[in-house]
């Protein structure tokens, strides 16, 4: 009778590890994208203009910016940026599951080096194209065939850009799976999807519901600025600048 129960009583012991390891990961994730707001707000790389708003590489006009190129001058919070996306991606995609780490020209390339040095791994950057002369290379750096490439970048608003960065590492002979990137606006439904199109899985320290929470409790903008990034963070694609 007691060895008719085993079975029974090692799945229950199983799915309860899973439980706690999907609860400590969810843990993991909420700490670690609040320190991510955090850092994003202190290091006033958060930007507010809807006189005159910001345009993506889709050529869409927003009032809200996240400049993460600003926290390559902020040693302490990069490190601790850094820290958070090593443990992240450690977790999510595991220890021996990437070859190399790549960086998206230009703002992604700190972040890959910083990452690659943390996880012993090769780094290598992707142009956005082929350089115009000498080897024609797009991708600076080693790796063999079949090696499975992280693709690291700064931000992701709607996914769409590092399509070349992505298809470029294929075209090379690599394997992608995944996307790493400290800001992901996290708003287009898209930008999920246009990765998960590709096969590529999205990581991303914070979004802009993170911020936003945590500017709103810190008091970061005035209730006049706050109702102006609430109206375009709810309806992106019907926000207009004022006038």
């Amino acid at each position: 009778m007691l060895y008719a129960r085993l079975p029974h009583f090692e799945m229950g012991i199983k799915t309860v590890r899973t439980e706690l390891e999907a609860c400590m990961d969810h843990r993991f994730d909420a700490e670690a994208a609040e320190i991510a707001a955090g850092i994003l707000l202190e290091t006033r790389s958060v930007h507010f203009s809807p006189d005159q708003p910001f345009t993506f590489t889709s050529g869409r006009k927003s009032p809200v910016y996240i400049d993460c190129r600003r926290l390559i001058s902020f040693p302490r919070a990069r490190r601790k940026l850094m820290d958070l996306a090593a443990e992240m991606i450690e977790r999510r995609i595991g220890f021996e599951s990437i070859d190399a780490v790549a960086g998206g020209e230009t703002a992604g390339i700190p972040f890959a080096a910083w990452i690659a040095e943390r996880l012993a791994l090769p780094m290598l950057y992707v142009r956005k194209q082929p350089k115009g002369f000498g080897r024609m290379a797009q991708i600076e750096g080693e790796f063999k065939e079949g090696e499975r490439i992280l693709l690291v970048e700064d931000l992701i608003s709607e996914g769409t850009s590092k399509l070349n960065f992505i298809k470029a590492i294929r075209a090379a002979g690599g394997q992608i799976a995944h996307n790493f990137c400290v800001f992901h606006y996290g708003i287009f439904a898209s930008s999920i999807a246009t990765l998960k199109s590709e096969g590529v899985s999205l990581h991303a320290l914070a979004t802009w519901h993170e911020v936003i929470e945590l500017a709103e409790r810190q008091g970061s903008f005035t209730p006049e600025q706050y109702a102006a990034i609430k109206s375009f963070l709810a309806a992106p694609d019907a926000w207009a600048p004022p006038g």
